[in-house]
């Protein structure tokens, strides 16, 4: 017969799973956030192993017609399927993104805390020893800001149908941080130091040269979007060594498995934001307009931004809390 240890342990999964059949009937399958139908399905799987093993066990009757009910209930939305569409995308990103940013919000913090401290870092020690700032900035560059001259004017001279390309170095040190997860997340921290300190030297250069002025109003109207976008690809990068670093209970590839679904998750969302930050880097920031346009149009992002994944998908949230 099945202990009741055996049972005790397995329990909350059941209850669980039967929780999200329920609301899987009640609601639709849509009404599932993305971590949430990834549990439904691992739980699923689970609950499927039990029940075998209670068919085996005769002495398990009750346990066997129980799990029966549950694994037949949540078989039909499993294997279901969903079409995947454009529409599902748009619910994705404006549903479902924000609660994934705000269920692992522990590992945006820690990608926004490693890069501000490294800034502060790299500042200082430019402050404090100017020939790191040349070494790390380039001599030539500093040769420009002595006659006034920022290094991105030359971005004024991009054609159109090249613009492309900004967006495409974006995205590309966004998946590198993203994906130096797989390295235990050694690269993704490496990443997050290299931004940050470099973030902090351009500050203070600039600083030193009168032009921080022309930095920040550079800055202001793509960073809102790409900067964000970074500390977001460091905690997928962050998820992902966790996962490979840290399995608890779970077979390392399992637990490899659920880090690397969750990090693609929350380096997703990354993409529309990229492309709009890279649009704006290409066309409006190196463009010689009123400096106040440009710090309005940044902080109109960035408020945008940080409502859309403060609200996004509440309602969803509160109809199942009440369900």
């Amino acid at each position: 017969m099945l202990s009741n240890s055996w049972i005790s342990q397995r329990k909350d999964n059941w209850s669980r799973l039967e929780t999200l059949a329920r609301q899987a009937e009640t609601f639709g399958v849509r009404s599932l956030s993305h971590p949430e139908l990834r549990d439904f399905g691992l739980l699923y799987r689970q609950a499927a192993a039990d029940l075998s093993a209670a068919r085996a066990d005769r002495g398990s009757r009750a346990i066997e017609q129980y799990l029966n009910q549950i694994v037949s209930r949540a078989h039909n939305y499993v294997y279901s399927g969903q079409r995947f569409s454009a529409l599902t995308v748009w619910r994705f990103l404006v549903h479902g993104y924000p609660r994934v940013i705000r269920r692992f919000n522990g590992y945006v913090y820690a990608a926004i805390a490693i890069t501000l401290l490294t800034a502060a870092l790299g500042a200082i020690i430019t402050m404090v020893r100017p020939e790191f700032g040349v070494a790390f900035f380039g001599a030539e560059r500093i040769a420009d800001l002595d006659k006034h001259k920022m290094w991105t004017d030359s971005i004024l001279s991009v054609k159109p149908e090249e613009s492309s390309s900004i967006m495409t170095n974006n995205i590309m040190v966004c998946f590198l941080t993203f994906i130096g997860g797989i390295t235990g997340g050694l690269f993704t921290l490496y990443s997050l130091f290299n931004n940050g300190l470099m973030l902090g030297v351009i500050a203070v250069i600039c600083a030193q040269h009168h032009m921080a002025l022309s930095l920040w109003s550079f800055i202001a109207a793509h960073g809102a979007l790409e900067l964000p976008s970074i500390m977001f690809a460091g905690a997928a990068g962050l998820r992902l060594g966790a996962g490979i670093l840290f399995p608890g209970n779970l077979r390392r590839r399992d637990s490899m498995a659920i880090a690397g679904s969750d990090a693609v998750q929350i380096v997703s969302g990354t993409i529309p934001l990229l492309i709009i930050a890279g649009t704006l880097e290409a066309f409006l920031s190196p463009n010689h307009i009123a400096v106040g346009i440009k710090f309005g149009v940044g902080g109109v992002l960035f408020v945008g931004l940080c409502l859309w994944l403060y609200l996004g998908g509440r309602a969803t949230e509160t109809a199942n809390s009440r369900a």
